[in-house]
């Protein structure tokens, strides 16, 4: 058993105060961004806004540049191509940048409850899943549906 839990977030059909109160209500106080490009064409979600409106929610935004998946991982994505993102996100994962990020998501994850966010609503079908078996095996997880989906 596990002394230690993270959460998982996609906004995929989602609005800000969706993905906010899903976060208020399981408690979190992290929010970690691991999109390699925190970017979006869904309001409220580039980088900038999703922290401000983590910040006005009283959760922390941290972003995970490193630990976001290249480009050609996320084309296999859009293709549904899971085998395909595997294999690059292992590579991506296995950088020292994406190690020393892992390192310090995994400190922030024992003392802090923290969500990793990504755009896909189903987190099997995520990177964020993939990060989670790899960088923090021993941690429990919670999947967390907005509340607006």
């Amino acid at each position: 058993m596990t002394d230690h839990t993270i959460w998982t977030i996609g906004y995929e059909q989602s609005s800000v105060p969706g993905v906010m109160a899903a976060l208020r209500k399981a408690g979190v106080e992290v929010l970690a961004d691991v999109r390699a490009l925190p970017l979006s064409r869904r309001p409220g979600f580039s980088k900038t806004a999703l922290g401000a409106n983590a910040r006005e929610a009283g959760i922390e935004y941290v972003h995970f540049k490193a630990l976001g998946t290249p480009a050609e991982g996320r084309a296999a994505a859009r293709r549904n191509d899971h085998a395909t993102l595997e294999r690059i996100y292992e590579g991506q994962l296995e950088l020292p940048e994406a190690l020393a990020a892992g390192a310090k998501l995994a400190d922030l994850a024992t003392r802090r409850k923290v969500a990793l966010l990504c755009y896909e609503r189903e987190a099997h079908g995520c990177h964020r899943t993939l990060l989670r078996q790899a960088m923090l095996p021993d941690f429990a997880v919670v999947d967390l549906v907005p509340e607006d989906t």
